[in-house]
């Protein structure tokens, strides 16, 4: 496999209190079909990181079926992609089952989930936390995954479905930090879910594991579209691109890391490492 640099972006940062730019050489994979034979869904998989996932695991040889809440985004996505979607919302969990059943029979055999969906409501602090803020957060960042993933190993299991099957989460670089705010709360209990169904399932052909990434670029964010990915509270003072984490996430869910599987590898060059020298 070799890798191309494709893109530059511009980082601005103080050294010693003087201002200072540099450029961010951002690397990626030629394509080389290291995904054959996955057929995966990806909730969240109109924009941001969940495109980014998607176009890559679709170059990558994949089958790939996006999901999300607004049709008009899912279908544009879609037709740039080259991929199959369907409507979901994640905070309704009685849909899950027609949702699986229909994704399988559109992929003709479902083997990889994605739970990629997420939101965070910005929250100043603890005392700032609504019950609906609360309640909004747990029902799509760990309600809606723990279920949809329910839902995915019944179906596989019912279908006797060979091979390894794949199970991947975003989570967040909060999630190795203590919070005080919703959001960071349930991408800490979904590396607990993470760890706890990989090592339940091992033995029944699952592979389950997680990306936590730092500060990445997207319509939540709102940042780096400019071409400019300053970030002043990241430790290399700048954003991260969703093409960079989904380098990551396809060689999770290829083959290639099949030792692998309870992992949460978090994408933030270090940031969140307890160094006693900071």
């Amino acid at each position: 496999m070799s890798v191309v640099n494709k893109l530059k972006y511009m980082v601005s940062f103080l050294l010693h209190g003087n201002p200072k730019k540099t450029m961010a050489n951002i690397s990626y994979l030629h394509p080389n079909h290291q995904l054959q034979g996955k057929k995966i869904i990806i909730t969240g998989g109109g924009r941001g990181l969940g495109f980014a996932m998607a176009k890559k695991f679709k170059a990558e040889g994949a089958v790939v079926l996006i999901a999300g809440r607004n049709e008009g985004i899912l279908k544009a996505s879609a037709e740039e992609i080259g991929c199959k979607y369907l409507q979901l919302d994640v905070r309704n969990v009685d849909s899950f089952k027609s949702f699986i059943d229909e994704a399988d029979k559109q992929l003709g055999g479902v083997n990889c989930i994605v739970n990629n969906a997420g939101i965070s409501l910005h929250e100043n602090g603890f005392l700032d936390v609504s019950l609906k803020q609360f309640d909004s957060q747990f029902d799509t960042n760990l309600k809606g995954a723990f279920f949809l993933t329910q839902c995915f190993i019944n179906k596989s299991m019912e279908n006797k479905t060979e091979g390894t099957k794949n199970i991947l989460f975003t989570s967040s670089e909060t999630s190795i930090t203590v919070d005080e705010r919703p959001y960071g709360l349930t991408k800490a209990a979904l590396n607990s879910l993470v760890q706890g169904l990989a090592y339940r399932y091992v033995n029944e052909g699952y592979r389950i594991n997680a990306v936590a990434p730092g500060v990445t670029v997207s319509d939540m964010v709102g940042a780096g579209t400019d071409g400019n990915l300053t970030c002043n509270y990241n430790i290399t003072d700048r954003y991260y691109l969703p093409e960079e984490v989904a380098e990551v996430a396809c060689f999770l869910l290829s083959d290639a890391s099949n030792c692998l599987n309870g992992q949460i590898l978090v994408c933030n060059e270090g940031k969140t490492i307890n160094a006693r020298w900071k």
